[in-house]
């Protein structure tokens, strides 16, 4: 017996067509679960330690410790504000929250990397003085990651001998 289905709503078999039948790779998830949230202290003391890794790509810093081998699975992630900097929670909370809101967005380019990433820890830190938009933010976080993955626009190419 088949279920009644309300008028305007897909059926299961019609939320993805083609995708059992084709073998296509099911759609990308925008998440970041708990799971992926950096919170133990001993793992927050080794992401500052002198073994982890950082640069700056100014309003952010990111901050990383290196996995043993490559891997797909998403690093801890842990992303901070400084309180000197803002003194109100809510600038801060903000702040963070389009932060979580961008690397969400943008995850997915560290984790399709064609032969895994070498993450294990990841924070990221904002250092500007001023609130940003989400879209410098995220324009930000992408060139971040980019340069994390040693795939970044810059190129250091020599100068012409005259």
């Amino acid at each position: 017996m088949q279920e009644p289905q309300s008028p305007g709503l897909p059926s299961p078999s019609e939320k993805e067509p083609g995708a059992a039948v084709t073998g296509v790779a099911p759609a990308r998830r925008y998440t970041f679960p708990k799971e992926e949230h950096l919170c133990r202290k001993k793992l927050i003391e080794e992401l500052f330690s002198k073994q982890s890794s950082s640069f700056g790509v100014y309003p952010l810093r990111l901050v990383w410790v290196p996995s043993a081998a490559p891997t797909t699975a998403p690093p801890q992630v842990l992303i901070s504000v400084s309180k000197r900097t803002f003194k109100r929670a809510v600038d801060r909370n903000r702040l963070k929250r389009l932060i979580r809101e961008a690397y969400r967005l943008n995850k997915y380019r560290l984790l399709e990397q064609p032969g895994g990433h070498q993450v294990a820890l990841l924070g990221i830190i904002f250092t500007g003085k001023e609130k940003s938009p989400l879209t410098l933010v995220e324009k930000k976080l992408i060139s971040g990651i980019q340069r994390l993955l040693g795939t970044g626009t810059e190129t250091s190419a020599p100068l012409p001998a005259p």
